[in-house]
């Protein structure tokens, strides 16, 4: 044998001994970790967490990778058709590397197409990682490791699984992952929906998902889709006039994303995901690992209403349009005197906002950012249009108060026997305005909407009737001084309490409140007890007498808790938003149940029910009825704050149970405080009206009937009579105990200098057992009672009912 031949052979089973080599290194892992055969066997992607509603729809999605799995005999044939006319149209007949396509990759340098197939694809998108880059050795082996789990892959799977492990986790840009995402993004369908047409615009995608976007390129994707179309006919999937029919047509886009600012209720599945962050720090999986909530796949399936929830966004949109057109009539608006004294808030804002930290990283100095935010720029802002935004020249720093001008309210409807949140809006706008007014953390002084809560305190453990009198008089607190503040509202009257809580009687009200101790200083104490262990409220509540009319600041969130007991029938029920969590598998991780106790009886539930009652037929709420299409039980109560700042409505059904704040961020941009518009049933209580209006005309839809009445309790005989004549015609009714005057004050209103906070007894020194109470006087009010038509009734101020988005 020649010595050249030798050479030759001895060269070329070193090069073979080499390349085994080399393939032994890759498989063992020494370029880089290679996936076991349990990892092979057992693939997983990183999985958008879904969330759902009552009915199934989904709601939206928490992700790194926006991808859900979806199985193969949910995908169209067309789709898989197309995906391996274009990819890889020998898939069926090799086992993971197609040798002929690797020729001629080889032959023409790449020019003439990939070698890549299905399967390659698949272990590149399931296991190997920095397959991007453009160093040619690096690429080299990134190559060979695909092939080595591409036949591994092979061996372990059906080719209907691996084409279903494909689709699964390939990109088609826009961070959309997986063909079931793309499909739902790009045309609203599932993908066993899906036409010819639709499935060569998907596949034309996976080669260059940016460059042969439909939204993005279409002429690039249509031509895209005609070469799918091509292959699809070279290999007998098609036929060549269906192509041609085919090739006539558009791309019909149906695009809608679902992002944090899109999709069902915003607000609350921010406030959900906060929540299923520290639920995924306290769960483990099967290995000991925390779930991740926005990799882990899992399910999360809700109680809210998505016709409720459209009807709650509805109907925030169409009212706070409105008010907000009140508020810019304002002279201190329109002329920006309402900043004056307020600068540290603009001052504070500036130095928050994205300009100030971009150009502060950029290196420029204080001042010279403080200039920019002087100078007329183009940008664009929230408005109250189709939109929700338009493009304006203004400077940064009136944009800053423009946004904080805004009127602001948050919203959330329940079931009060389930505590099954039905509704949720947080806000004006998520996109523009993540904070959420409904949320446990934001906290509002609620001003009249507490005097339910007390008088239920009152009938409970003092003695009191709805029919029990009441005096009408300014009360002492010894050392806390007078309650209310300023006795310019107190009628010096004797009415039963059910009046009282009609005509929002502060100074009455605070009679109640001194009967729950009238010897001490105890009473406050005791009402916050029963606020805090029988209301379920979490909020740090300081007992100041003056909390009985609404001198305290609490969320939206737990006062729906705490009124909860009241078409519960005495039972206090936590709200309830998450039904059961699964994981990517449809293993049932955790059910949620209802959590309600028992706070008062069913009597004095239904003595204050029917109170409340008389708020909506006779007393500050009466507009309800005679404003909007509603009808049948409701009870309700209006709330007003100092100078307008908070205006609350909170209203119920035997069925339902809803509450409505609105106001500005800024407290001390309100509409005039002189103003009926600022009041609880102008600003807040039409929210409601609009949100049940439509309810009522779903009701079947809904299960809502509108003829069900409040459950007397067992036992008792008669129902409750209550007079509703007023009894001080000069007094206006629709106000909040006149606060247009007064207001409730705060609790500093009513803590004298001497006084110190650790003066102040904690709740949990006291013994609630040994609080003296009084049962005040029970005779009936003799005052005639009035037929209803002879009653009167001053003309009530309310919106004018339009159409559109106002």
């Amino acid at each position: 044998m020649l010595r050249s031949v030798k050479i030759f052979w001895k060269a070329f089973f070193i090069a073979v001994a080499a390349f085994i080599l080399f393939l032994l290194l890759c498989n063992w892992g020494v370029f880089g970790k290679m996936p076991s055969i349990e990892d092979i066997q057992n693939p997983s992607a990183s999985l958008s967490s879904q969330v759902y509603a009552q009915d199934g729809t989904l709601m939206g999605k928490y992700y790194l990778e926006d991808r859900v799995n979806v199985d193969y005999k949910d995908i169209s044939p067309n789709i898989v058709h197309a995906l391996v006319a274009t990819e890889d149209q020998r898939f069926y007949d090799h086992s993971g590397i197609d040798f002929i396509s690797l020729l001629r990759a080889l032959k023409g340098l790449g020019r003439d197409g990939g070698a890549s197939t299905i399967t390659m694809q698949t272990a590149k998108n399931l296991f190997t990682e920095n397959w991007a880059t453009r160093n040619f050795l690096l690429r080299a082996i990134q190559k060979v490791k695909e092939s080595i789990i591409a036949v591994k892959l092979e061996r372990n799977f059906t080719k209907q699984e691996i084409i279903n492990l494909y689709l699964n986790t390939v990109a088609f840009g826009d961070n959309v992952f997986g063909i079931r995402n793309a499909a739902k993004t790009f045309f609203q369908k599932e993908p066993d929906r899906v036409n010819v047409n639709e499935a060569a615009v998907l596949v034309g995608m996976i080669n260059a998902p940016t460059l042969y976007n439909p939204r993005r390129n279409p002429k690039q994707a249509l031509e895209r889709r005609n070469l799918v179309l091509n292959r699809m006919v070279t290999n007998g999937y098609l036929t060549a006039q269906d192509a041609a029919k085919i090739k006539m047509e558009p791309i019909e886009l149906n695009y809608k994303k679902l992002d944090e600012t899109t999709g069902l209720a915003p607000y609350f599945r921010m406030i959900l995901g906060e929540y299923m962050k520290v639920w995924c720090k306290n769960h483990k999986k099967s290995n000991g690992d925390e779930y991740n909530l926005y990799t882990d796949g899992l399910r999360i399936y809700t109680t809210l209403n998505p016709r409720m929830q459209i009807y709650a966004e509805e109907a925030v949109a169409k009212h706070m349009s409105y008010m907000q057109q009140i508020l810019n009539q304002q002279t201190n608006i329109k002329k920006g005197t309402v900043w004056d004294g307020h600068q540290n808030i603009l001052e504070s804002a500036m130095k928050q906002s994205d300009r100030w930290r971009n150009l502060k990283k950029d290196g420029m100095n204080d001042a010279d950012i403080r200039k920019t935010f002087f100078v007329p720029t183009q940008m664009r802002v929230f408005a109250w249009n189709n939109n929700r935004e338009k493009d304006t020249t203004m400077t940064p720093m009136d944009s800053i108060k423009y946004s904080r001008q805004m009127m602001q309210a948050g919203f959330m409807a329940l079931d009060p026997l389930s505590g099954e949140v039905r509704a949720w809006v947080g806000g004006i706008d998520f996109k523009t305005f993540k904070f959420d007014h409904v949320n446990y953390n934001t906290k509002r002084q609620v001003g009249s909407t507490i005097k339910p809560l007390l008088y239920s305190l009152a009938i409970e453990d003092a003695g009191f009737t709805p029919n029990t009198i009441v005096q009408d008089v300014q009360q002492s607190f010894g050392a806390y001084g007078m309650v209310p503040a300023t006795s310019t509202s107190c009628t010096g009257a004797s009415i039963p309490m059910a009046q009282a809580l009609a005509f929002s009687r502060n100074c009455a009200t605070a009679y109640i409140m001194k009967q729950l101790d009238p010897k001490g200083n105890n009473a406050a104490i005791r009402f916050v007890d029963f606020l805090k262990n029988k209301c379920g409220l979490q909020t740090n509540i300081e007992p100041h007498p003056s909390i009985a009319i609404g001198a305290c600041e609490i969320s939206l969130y737990e006062m729906m808790q705490a009124y909860s007991m009241f078409p519960g029938r005495g039972f206090n029920v936590k709200p309830l938003f998450i039904t059961r969590i699964e994981d990517r598998n449809g293993n049932v991780l955790e059910n949620f149940a209802p959590i309600r106790k028992e706070v008062i009886s069913d009597i004095t539930a239904y003595s204050v029910i029917k109170m409340m009652e008389g708020v909506v037929e006779f007393g500050t709420a009466r507009g309800l009825k005679m404003q909007f299409d509603v009808s049948g039980n409701i009870a309700g109560k209006t709330g007003t704050t100092n100078d307008n700042s908070d205006a609350w409505f909170m209203g119920y059904t035997p069925q339902l149970l809803a509450g409505a704040w609105v106001g500005c961020d800024d407290r001390f941009i309100h509409i005039n405080s002189s103003s009926y518009n600022g009041q609880g049933a102008r600003a807040a209580m039409p929210i409601w009206g609009y949100f049940y209006e439509k309810v009522l005309k779903n009701a079947n839809i809904l299960g809502i009937d509108a003829n069900v009445d409040f459950s007397k309790p067992e036992g008792m005989a008669n129902d409750i009579e209550l007079d509703y004549t007023n009894p001080t015609p000069n007094v206006p009714i629709g106000v909040e105990g006149d606060q247009q005057l007064m207001g409730n004050g705060t609790s500093q209103d009513y803590v004298p200098a001497d006084i110190k906070p650790e003066d102040l007894a904690p709740e949990s020194q006291i013994d609630t057992n040994k609080l003296p109470g009084l049962s005040p006087n029970k005779k009936n009010n003799n005052t005639p009672k009035l037929p209803a038509h002879q009653q009167p009734i001053p003309k009530a101020i309310l919106p004018k009912k339009v159409g559109g988005n106002h």
